[in-house]
């Protein structure tokens, strides 16, 4: 399916493409940058780190590694790469099924003096929030695998660390974004100790995992779509994704916080309008739905060129109706570059101790409760405004 074609007509950005003008005006010197240097690449089997890693091989790096604990992503990727000609050159090229959290990756840290470090190892959907089981794996890979990490590159600095952020870190009202705001709080601290960025992200439109990617597997087993009907967001294009997140690692100051110039008001679209662009792009007729129920049984194979869908309003934790890169109180240029704005940020000084010290104390608490470790972050994330509701996505078709 022709991502860029179902999506253009609605999210003007996947049709013009801002980011390329900032890549060609900045080409010389990303080329500076990034020819024959070692890059580390974490989460690198994900849409978005397999995207960066297919921006930043067209500069010819010398030797890149890239991690990630999924063994499948890895062979699909070395797959991809080696299919086509972005590696022609023969760098060294070596990727590890390892989890960030290990001591093995301590062993892949050691080996080389990097000069790019970036990081996209993250459990990043709302989803992810459930118990206090599904929390603390999230806490432990979105903060504990940051404080390692920047503890790693303070022993032996790279020129460029970069760690993908969410734009849910702006006002969160969930815990992977609070878990964010509080990594980019944990990257600010390290902002004079050797250069540090990151970026708030839009949604990538069909990446793994996402509503959108499901809507081709729903399609492929026939079964009915799913889909909010209040819950809007800003769409760009895999391939965008990494050049975003090449240009965030390398432009600007160390400390700035990176996002897609997109526009409020205009560049938001609704998930229903693209579930129905959906449908009809692979030409059929939408049949609405009146619940979960209705949907399964509706017999798909005896209604040819009709689908069923099935419309909500949602109603699970820590969901947010529309999507947002800053605040009005922080200190945002949106002047500079033809697509991306950036946050002046502070120093921020914060206790990697103190904050692994307080989940674990609340992790190790036999009684412990979603809601204790609502409350450590707050600690550290005082605008964390939580929307509980006692329903998660697992719940839900």
């Amino acid at each position: 399916m022709n991502i860029n074609k179902l999506l253009s007509a609605r999210v003007p950005n996947i049709k013009t493409n801002p980011f390329l003008e900032d890549l060609i005006a900045q080409n010389n010197f990303l080329h500076s940058q990034i020819n024959n240097k070692k890059i580390l690449v974490i989460g690198g089997a994900g849409t978005i780190g397999s995207n960066y890693i297919k921006q930043i091989l067209k500069f010819k790096p010398s030797k890149i590694t890239v991690v990630d604990i999924n063994e499948n992503g890895l062979t699909e990727l070395t797959r991809d790469l080696r299919s086509s000609i972005l590696m022609d050159y023969n760098p060294q090229y070596i990727t590890y099924p390892v989890n960030l959290l290990s001591d093995t990756f301590d062993k892949i840290f050691k080996s080389e003096s990097w000069q790019v470090v970036a990081n996209f190892s993250a459990h990043k959907h709302v989803r992810s929030e459930k118990d206090k089981i599904s929390v603390e794996a999230l806490i432990k890979n979105n903060v504990f695998g940051a404080i390692k990490l920047l503890n790693l590159c303070e022993g032996n600095p790279p020129n460029y660390f970069f760690s993908v952020s969410t734009d849910k870190a702006a006002n969160p009202v969930n815990i992977m974004g609070a878990s964010k705001s509080l990594m980019e709080k944990l990257i600010l601290s390290k902002k004079n100790n050797f250069r540090v960025s990151t970026a708030r992200f839009a949604n990538v439109a069909f990446s793994n995992g996402s509503l959108l990617d499901g809507f081709i597997y729903r399609l492929n087993k026939k079964q009915p779509l799913s889909c909010p009907s209040d819950i809007k967001r800003f769409f760009v294009t895999p391939e965008q994704s990494g050049q975003i997140c090449l240009l965030a690692t390398f432009l600007g100051e160390s400390g700035n916080i990176f996002f897609p110039k997109l526009d409020f008001y205009k560049d938001q679209i609704y998930f229903k309008d693209i579930a129905l662009d959906f449908i009809k792009e692979n030409g059929l007729e939408p049949i609405y739905m009146n619940s979960e129920t209705e949907a399964k049984e509706y017999d798909i194979n005896s209604n040819l060129g009709k689908y069923p869908i099935y419309f909500f309003n949602t109603d699970t934790s820590g969901e947010k109706t529309y999507e947002e890169f800053y605040t009005e109180e922080e200190d945002y240029n949106i002047k500079k570059y033809d697509s991306l704005g950036f946050i002046n940020t502070p120093t921020v000084q914060i206790s990697f101790e103190e904050i692994e010290a307080s989940f674990d104390a609340a992790f190790n608490n036999s009684k412990l409760e979603k809601l204790d470790i609502i409350k450590v972050i707050k600690n550290y994330v005082p605008d964390f405004m939580h929307i509980e509701t006692g329903k998660h996505l697992d719940q839900k078709m």
